[in-house]
């Protein structure tokens, strides 16, 4: 058998939403640390954050401040201050972070992916960005277009798909069909429409796509804004779609498990969904009206 162990950490924020975002990255940062040793002592092949983990939700509000919460990556402390640790334990790490870019007020919501060597991979900028009544991320985000990459690591094929992204079936069948055998949902969602949701959906999606999903989300209540409650419960669930390992839903976490990689080709052998896909008949999906 195959394995393949990985980690999710799941967190609060740490600090005040009155500072700036240069200390409240400081403090996530440092909260952040022990739980990435304890990653990497206990073997962790492919560690993934929390969406835009260095910060709040920043996204209830309309603040311009926020901006300053963006970095250039893979040239940024964040990215550079995770390579040293990927190499340091020989582990994948998924960064999502606010990325800066070299047009003004052009910014996305991002993660970098670095390989077990601390080599910069690349990175995935969210595609669908929503804009509803506390969640104004379009003030903020771009909307991304990195054709679906699928990251060569050194333990598996990763595949990154960001929160809102989890909505929409299409991009989990191009990582899919692009070779990811693992993908990733950083997220920061809150306890009511989309709760019934979140045990649903990626669940579903690895079930159509024969893969393995990690599914991250943070926790608590940030203030002022109080959108809800982010609920935790990041979890790992099987190309069957049997969740097998979750976090609590309140708790500051690292969970670890191990994946039987094997399942992969196990179960997209038995149902054939790729064979029996049917893109000649699939025009209208990508209609534009």
């Amino acid at each position: 058998m195959t394995t393949l162990r990985g980690g999710l950490i799941q967190m609060g924020l740490k600090g005040s939403t009155d500072d700036t975002p240069e200390n409240i990255r400081q403090a996530m940062i440092d909260a952040h640390i022990p739980l990435i040793e304890k990653a990497g002592e206990e073997g962790v092949q492919v560690l993934c954050f929390q969406e835009v983990f260095t910060q709040p939700y920043f996204c209830p509000s309309q603040d311009v401040k926020w901006y300053e919460a963006a970095e250039y990556i893979p040239d940024g402390p964040t990215t550079k201050l995770m390579q040293d640790y990927a190499k340091k334990f020989s582990m994948v790490i998924v960064v999502p972070i606010y990325e800066r870019t070299n047009v003004a007020g052009v910014y996305y919501n991002t993660a970098a992916v670095i390989d077990a060597d601390g080599s910069y991979l690349g990175k995935y900028r969210k595609t669908h960005i929503p804009q509803v009544k506390g969640f104004w991320e379009k003030f903020f985000f771009k909307p991304g277009a990195s054709d679906w990459p699928v990251f060569n690591t050194a333990y598996c094929k990763l595949g990154v798909y960001i929160c809102y992204d989890r909505h929409f079936p299409e991009g989990w069948r191009a990582l899919a069909l692009n070779g990811a055998e693992y993908i990733v949902n950083p997220s920061a969602t809150v306890a009511g429409l989309s709760e019934y949701l979140w045990k649903l959906e990626q669940p579903a999606s690895a079930v159509a796509n024969g893969c393995w999903i990690g599914a991250i989300n943070r926790i608590g209540v940030e203030e002022p804004w109080n959108i809800g409650e982010f609920y935790g419960q990041s979890y790992f669930v099987n190309p069957r779609g049997q969740i097998e390992a979750e976090a609590s839903r309140d708790q500051d976490e690292l969970i670890v498990h191990d994946m039987n990689m094997d399942m992969v080709r196990e179960v997209r052998d038995l149902w054939q969904f790729f064979r029996d896909r049917r893109p000649d008949t699939y025009g209208p999906l990508v209609a534009t009206e």
